[in-house]
């Protein structure tokens, strides 16, 4: 049958079996658990020592001033720092879930530490309010903790990641609680931490006070029938364990509506800790004594001659001593299939199976010919068993069992074996003393390996979490990354060159890796000619830019972002370039990289013209220069100032005038010169005539519209003198004053007009400026006077003189222009027939 021994360690709690082995010999020196406050991370996690302030202690050769000292769970030390800190008495420490030690002193400040026993800055503080009546006592979770001071208020910081301290309502009372308990955030329907407080002192006003950020319950007044002195709530938030003022255990509902247990102990004396053994069963301890009672049957009980510490965890509870680290747990249901004392469950006759074969026996053949309807349940079992095994030996006989079976067994799962090797190499791996990492297979898969892969780095040990990560099958970025800014961090003696060595043999192992958040990491802890060096091994553009320009490498960065092609870092690089140099060394820079060249031109085109004018003269580009000052001069123009005489007109006129100069100075532009000095010409012109007449009707207007503007002023004198000005044409003047005069209608002027000299635009426009205005007599003037016969037709036509504007078509002999005349005519029967009678007289074959 199963091996006996093996269940003879077994405690039985009622109907389940609990189990107590070794983790490890401490291997600490020196450190008695009864002179000291004591920390332990859930999960397995690091332990912190320090002496306890509140206690009158006999020191033995060692220092007044006190240590910080931070340990594994199997007592090997991890760090240590002397505790200089003022602020009052420490009042309690926790480790958040990111291993972060918390440390409340009696003013309300909050000192965080790291693994390494670094002081984690800023520090925290509760408020003002706590640092004037002092801390008295402090609850902690997670990543929060609630602290209660002399004056009963209750203060909480729900997270550390975002620490605001935050008042609770106010729980009304005078004298101190008897205890505090919390019920975590994730668990209340508010989502807030609920704080139980117990008060009273008879079975009057014994009460448990539940207390929010919004307000205060008063449970199990009708349950108690006195004042509870201890309380713990279980890890779902569901129960809540408690020891009553007359000496019992009291299991209720976390609202107290509730009991689930009432049981008397074995001392009337409040125990120094109270937890939960996972949900099953409690612990009660006592100076020498560890009770362990549940629902029904007989306690259990373990005695001590050392004090202890209750480190709770999801499946059992550490008990940690001055000599070694336990772990109280309930049996798993597969191992008491196996090695309950006269057990002949499948499981265990498999078990039985292999050690007659290891035996040579023939009657492992009869075990597995009873099981082999059971078989792959037997298998499954065995596995399950392996892996809450701590004892390795144990663990490859229990999986040499599985395997066995397996092989007489076609439907069970291939790979559930091949899976809890995995798991237990790697949990064995962790659990050595040197590590000190005692997970269970529970608390293993509710970590995730992920977070043990974190927890491994934070504490230094890089190779381990790296040869975990690729037995996994996981990403090694993070382990090798971490590794890397370890490395830098603890090598300042190290030359840059062969440190980069070093890292480059690591880095590459890992492909796609961050190596500028390496180089970040080098530059802040200054060494900036190995960020340098590591940088130039960044493949992503977009992570190196920034890397070169933050250790100061701006010319590097600049032709990086350029050889990439992508804008915005080449933009990035501009402008942190462009605060940084002179204007000369900026120009000097940028004007190698036709790229960034043509980038900063196309920004300074519309947001710095100032700047962009300097880096065009910096280099000789006396025209663009000019282009600009010209288009400044249009921009001002737009001013709504510049009317009516305004003084904005003068600094456009010397704007131009310096572009025109600009322009001189070059051969290609002689044209622009011109242009520029006929445009500041015009517009002093313009600007004197604004001033005379008192109408901002010139500026910005063309010669010709200045010309026509003048004459229609009646401003004569000034209209010739823009002409003379800028050399206008008699054709153009002639066309130009043509059409003013006919604006304005003055008909007298524009006859006399006409007869001063034979227009050398003849006389048509005339005739087309009195048709426009709708002045057929006046155009019967000119008409005339038109020598093409064509001409005085179609104008005849359009003025409706049908008679004269046959004659004239009949002069002309042009066939087609007869007919388009009879068309302008068809309305008119009598018109129509005059050109049917010069049809016929003239023989036009064409006018039909």
């Amino acid at each position: 049958m199963a091996n006996v021994s093996v269940a003879a360690e077994w405690q039985l709690l009622y109907n389940r079996y609990y189990r107590k082995p070794e983790l490890y010999p401490m291997r600490w020196r020196h450190v008695d658990l009864a002179r000291n406050k004591l920390a332990a991370a859930p999960f397995g996690g690091p332990l912190a020592v320090i002496r306890d302030d509140s206690k009158i202690v006999q020191l033995h050769a060692e220092s007044a001033l006190r240590k910080l000292r931070l340990f594994s769970s199997s007592g090997q030390p991890l760090a240590d720092t002397v505790w200089r800190h003022p602020g009052g008495r420490l009042i309690g420490m926790s480790w958040t879930d990111d291993h972060t030690l918390i440390c409340v002193v009696q003013d309300g400040t909050i000192y965080r530490y790291d693994v390494h026993a670094h002081l984690i800055e800023p520090n925290l503080s509760l408020g003002k309010e706590c640092f004037e009546s002092n801390v008295a006592d402090c609850a902690f979770w997670g990543n929060g903790v609630v602290c209660i001071t002399e004056a009963n208020q209750l203060f909480c910081i729900a997270d550390f990641k975002n620490p605001e301290s935050v008042k609770l309502a106010d729980p009304g009372i005078l004298e101190p609680p008897r205890c505090m308990a919390v019920i975590e955030p994730q668990y209340t329907i508010s989502g807030n931490v609920e704080v139980l407080l117990s008060v009273g002192e008879g079975e009057e006003d014994a009460a448990v006070l539940a207390v929010e950020e919004d307000g205060v319950q008063r449970l199990g007044v009708e349950m108690l029938r006195g004042p509870l002195q201890k309380m713990v709530v279980s890890r779902d938030g569901k129960w809540l364990a408690s020891f009553t003022h007359d000496g019992k255990l009291l299991v209720t509902t976390s609202d107290l509506t509730e009991i689930i247990i009432e049981r008397e102990c074995e001392s009337a004396l409040p125990p120094e800790q109270l937890a939960w053994c996972g949900m099953d069963a409690v612990l009660l301890y006592w100076d020498d004594m560890l009770l362990m009672m549940g629902p029904d049957g007989e306690p259990v009980s373990y005695l001590y001659d050392e004090p202890i510490f209750l480190i709770p965890e999801c499946d059992g509870v550490r008990i940690l001593s001055n000599t070694s680290m336990e772990f109280l747990q309930r049996v798993p249901d597969s191992t008491v299939s196996i090695f309950t004392i006269g057990s002949t469950s499948p499981a265990a006759l498999l078990y039985d199976a292999l050690d007659h074969f290891d035996r040579r026996s023939a009657k492992a053949d009869e075990n597995l010919r009873l099981i082999r309807s059971s078989l792959p349940e037997a298998v499954e079992a065995s596995v399950d068993a392996a892996g809450h095994e701590f004892d390795v030996s144990r663990q490859r006989t229990l999986l040499r069992a599985a395997s066995y079976g397996q092989a007489f067994c076609s439907n069970f799962q291939r790979d559930r074996i091949q899976e809890m090797c995995k798991i237990l190499r790697v949990l064995n791996s962790v659990r050595s003393p040197e590590i000190g990492i005692p997970l269970s297979i529970q608390q293993y898969k509710l970590l995730t390996p992920y977070v043990l892969i974190g927890r491994l780095i934070n504490a230094h040990q890089h190779l381990l979490a790296l040869r975990i990560s690729e037995y996994l099958g996981m990403n090694q970025e993070v382990v090798i990354m971490h590794w890397a800014c370890a490395k830098i961090t603890a090598s300042l003696a190290i030359p840059d060159a062969t440190l980069l060595d070093i890292l480059l043999d690591k880095l590459k192992l890992c492909k796609g890796i961050s190596y500028a958040a390496v180089a970040a990491h080098a530059d802040k802890n200054g060494r900036r000619k190995l960020a340098a060096l590591l940088v130039e091994h960044e493949p992503r553009s977009s992570k190196q830019v920034p890397l070169l320009l933050s250790i100061g490498e701006e010319d590097i960065a600049l032709i990086k972002a350029t050889e990439c092609g992508d804008t915005d870092l080449v933009y990035l690089v501009l402008f942190h370039i462009w605060q940084k140099r002179q204007p000369l060394e900026f120009f000097g820079t940028i004007q190698a990289r036709a790229l960034a060249r043509e980038l900063f031109v196309t920004y300074a085109r519309c947001y710095k013209h100032e700047f962009l004018k300097d880096f065009f003269l910096s280099t000789g580009q006396l025209q663009d220069v000019a282009f600009l000052l010209w288009k400044e001069s249009w921009a001002l123009g737009k001013n709504p100032m510049a009317s009516k005489g305004s003084p904005l007109h003068g600094p456009r006129i010397k704007l131009i005038e310096k572009a025109q100069n600009l322009f001189a100075e070059t051969k290609e532009h002689t044209f622009e010169s011109k242009a520029a000095e006929e445009h500041a010409k015009l517009l002093r012109i313009q600007h004197e005539l604004e001033v005379t007449t008192k109408q901002a009707i010139f500026v910005d207007s063309s010669i010709s519209d200045t010309i026509r503007t003048c004459i229609v002023l009646g401003n004569h004198r000034a209209a010739t003198k823009v002409k003379t000005e800028f050399k206008v044409s008699e054709k153009r003047w002639y066309w130009l004053k043509v059409f003013a005069l006919a604006t304005i209608k003055d008909w007298v002027a524009l006859e006399k007009f006409s007869k001063e000299k034979k227009p050398p635009i003849g006389y048509r426009p005339f005739v087309e400026a009195c048709i426009e205005a709708n002045e057929k007599g006046e155009a019967i003037k000119y008409i005339p006077k038109l020598a093409d016969p064509r001409e005085r037709a179609e104008s005849y036509a359009r003025i409706g003189m049908a008679k004269e504007a046959a004659d004239a078509a009949s002069q002309a002999k042009d066939g087609e222009l007869l007919g388009r005349l009879k068309l302008t005519f068809s309305q008119n029967a009598a018109a129509s027939s005059i050109f049917d009678t010069l049809r016929d007289r003239l023989s036009f074959p064409g006018a039909s």
